[in-house]
């Protein structure tokens, strides 16, 4: 068994579609297929079953999934401690990050990093921010760019470097874009106008807790998986967005929109990194940590 193999299966676990885990893994489907089925021969085990409704792991594939985990787990850490007999890190830093996150946090980082340790190779999964946190706990990252939660999530360790308040914005020109002279009493804004919303993170988790303290029936236009989804139906005039005001200050249509802050009710967005700890990664942990206090001090 080798570990573009394991690499393959953990791709198929996280995705649940052969299709997508071949683009992943950059093989063909027949050949992905193939390849599964070697380590199910060479295992004696069904690790997938598949039919034309789903895919989904047995029993015996979710225990091949921790294995394959830990096995990649360990060859990048031994990755991260060969090479040189330096202080240095080396292979491969495994980062979750949004697009926004990717544009507005992550160049000083990357900067200082290539830097301090040009031996390390960085590896960046960029997706919905709301996967950000559980990449990091599912063991697809050692390390991402999240807002930070209003609860502290056990066994996790955050590094807050910035904050951001959350915003409503509209198209200039559009027909919503009067509706905002009103952000100042929200429960009307929140009833009589669209809403283009996250499905879901913290935002939504705040602004679902407040219209359910307030008891208002919003309407919502659209839910989006990420906040520059949400950005561009704003400009396309389909409701008024609620998003972090850091995306519009690093973005080029930003003057296109009518944009108000979401007030005290909705509170802000503490953005750092987040990490979760291991034993088995003590330097590289220690590393990051001191590499992103000297950052973003």
């Amino acid at each position: 068994m080798q570990f573009h193999e394991l690499e393959a299966f953990i791709a198929l676990a996280d995705t649940l579609n052969f299709a997508r885990a071949a683009e992943i893994v950059h093989v063909s489907p027949s050949a992905f297929s193939r390849m599964v089925q070697r380590v199910e021969e060479e295992l004696g085990v069904q690790l997938v079953i598949r039919d034309t409704r789903r895919t989904m792991l047995t029993e015996a594939g979710d225990a091949f999934l921790d294995f394959a985990r830990d096995s990649i787990h360990r060859r990048d850490d031994l990755r991260l401690r060969l090479g040189k007999n330096d202080d240095k890190l080396h292979g491969i830093l495994r980062m979750y990050a949004s697009v926004t996150a990717c544009y507005s946090i992550l160049p000083r980082f990357v900067k200082a990093l290539s830097v301090e340790q040009p031996d390390l190779r960085l590896s960046v999964e960029s997706g919905d921010p709301a996967e950000a946190t559980p990449a990091v706990q599912e063991g697809r990252a050692e390390i991402a760019v999240d807002a930070i939660p209003d609860t502290d999530l056990q066994g996790l360790k955050y590094y807050s470097i910035t904050k951001s308040p959350l915003v409503f914005v509209a198209e200039k020109t559009g027909k919503y874009a009067a509706a905002l002279q009103d952000c100042y009493k929200p429960e009307i804004l929140f009833s009589s106008v669209p809403l283009i919303l996250p499905k879901i993170g913290l935002a939504r988790e705040r602004y679902d807790k407040w219209v359910r303290l307030m008891n208002i029936k919003p309407q919502i236009a659209a839910e989006t998986e990420g906040n520059e989804a949400a950005f561009a139906l704003a400009r396309l005039d389909l409701g008024v967005g609620l998003v972090p005001r850091i995306i519009l200050e690093n973005s080029p249509f930003a003057d296109g929109l009518v944009i108000y802050d979401a007030g005290s009710f909705l509170g802000h967005y503490d953005i750092g990194f987040v990490m979760k700890p291991d034993t088995r990664k003590q330097f590289l942990y220690d590393t990051l940590t001191t590499l992103i206090e000297r950052t973003y001090k």
